[in-house]
């Protein structure tokens, strides 16, 4: 398993370096069903954040036969301190990508979908015509596949953001990714109540919302109710929590390997706020299991039922 570099000590000793705990294992990409994915992305030139963002459920994800689009190109014009994605300039927008995203969910019969897109600044629209076009044309090819869209903040733009939500993906997803006070280091170009606004305007639209959070980067216990809180005050259903990886030795190092029973503490906390849904664990991404946070009460409904059982 790899290891990642943690701070140096006092003194100029040499970084330590310390093993990932056993509960962050995860299975190689394997099996005909992940050869399968693979041989659709790779024919029909499209991104995912899967590879992208280093995710590592990807082995699982597209085992079954799944996997996250990443549209508008894979050179994002943010410099985030967590992200994966490359940053620099852009290509040009590809106006023939909403067909072929369309044609890729049609092939591989998928039930659910999940579309996310790197930031696009240097963008008039940040982006919301091309995704405005592929939610229709994803719908227009697979009518029964519904549909998770995870946005950038387009600037907090609401005429940007209102594109997608005349689009009607069945649900909006736009990450908060840490507490207020590490937003800054974090996110660098993002603005925590930014992002809050943008998913007020979003459940004012009448979507089904959602938020991530990652865990590890020097938060406290009450920086994180918090953000769940305020989440919550801002209209969000789903929320998922997980364990922040470094991708590498430019990016912010892990301060801290969460245990499991936190996430689960804070599982039982968004719940008790009165989120609709909610999906924490140390390998816990953005899409996973999200062809589960569609459904209105359905977290909430097993949440409750394991209280009584």
């Amino acid at each position: 398993m790899s290891e990642i570099p943690v701070a140096p000590c006092s003194g100029g000793a040499a970084p330590a370096r310390v093993k990932k705990p056993d509960w962050l294992r995860v299975k190689l990409p394997i099996g005909e069903s992940y050869k399968h994915v693979r041989g659709l992305v790779d024919t029909h030139k499209l991104h995912t954040i899967c590879e992208s963002g280093n995710c590592p459920n990807m082995g699982e994800c597209w085992g079954a036969g799944t996997a996250t689009f990443m549209i508008l190109g894979n050179v994002c014009t943010r410099s985030c301190g967590f992200c994966a994605v490359a940053t620099g300039r852009p290509e040009p927008v590809d106006w023939d990508e909403p067909q072929r995203v369309a044609e890729a969910i049609h092939l591989m019969k998928v039930k659910h979908a999940v579309i996310t897109s790197v930031d696009r600044d240097e963008l008039k629209d940040g982006g919301s015509i091309i995704w405005q076009n592929t939610i229709r044309a994803v719908k227009a090819l697979n009518p029964d596949t519904t549909l998770e869209t995870l946005i950038p903040d387009f600037k907090g733009k609401k005429e940007d953001i209102q594109r997608v939500i005349d689009a009607a993906p069945e649900v909006v997803s736009h990450n908060i990714e840490t507490v207020e006070r590490l937003t800054r280091q974090v996110r660098i170009q993002a603005r925590y109540w930014r992002s809050m606004e943008v998913i007020r305007t979003l459940k004012d639209g009448g979507s089904r919302t959602k938020s991530g959070i990652m865990l590890g980067l020097g938060e406290t216990r009450e920086e994180v109710i918090q953000t769940l809180t305020d989440l919550r005050d801002n209209g969000c259903d789903v929320v998922t929590i997980g364990q922040y990886l470094q991708p590498t030795q430019r990016h912010l190092p892990v301060q801290r390997f969460v245990h499991p029973d936190e996430f689960v503490e804070y599982r039982e906390i968004g719940y008790q706020l009165g989120l609709d849904y909610v999906e924490s664990g140390p390998l816990v991404r953005s899409s996973y299991h999200s062809e589960k946070h569609v459904i209105p009460g359905y977290g909430r409904t097993q949440w409750q039922a394991s209280k009584t059982s």
